[in-house]
């Protein structure tokens, strides 16, 4: 069985999966990395629209301003660096696999959902746990 997700469905995914699982991910050596000046224009537009972004907001403006989000492989000598644009975001979401992708449309998603999630789209599978 596939799932086909919309754009909007892989991003909100995408979203929530970065809101659970950040933290998580750091526990396999990986850390997230932005550009600075990527970031803070993406901070910046979302302020001018009158919100208060919250961190996660920021790194999902930055794919929409077709920026690039980076894990950085901090144990490894870089091998499991990985980046990703919007684009692989609405390809790869939906790769994740079929439990972890029911669990957040039924909203019984965990932090393991969404890690699930983060290494689908970064790695296009499941490497880590």
């Amino acid at each position: 069985m596939k799932i086909t997700l919309t754009p909007q469905e892989s991003e909100e995914f995408f979203y929530n999966s970065l809101c659970n699982a950040l933290d998580y991910i750091q526990g396999y050596g990986i850390v997230l990395k932005t550009k600075q000046d990527q970031y803070e224009a993406a901070k910046k537009a979302l302020k001018n629209k009158g919100d208060t972004p919250c961190y996660e907001d920021v790194l999902m403006e930055i794919l929409r301003q077709n920026g690039k989000l980076k894990l950085k492989d901090i144990e490894g000598e870089g091998a499991m660096d990985a980046e990703i644009t919007l684009a692989d975001v609405h390809e790869r979401v939906q790769q994740t696999p079929l439990t972890h992708l029911v669990a957040m449309i039924n909203e019984t998603d965990d932090a393991e959902t969404a890690d699930a999630i983060i290494q689908t789209t970064f790695y296009k599978e499941i490497i880590f746990g």
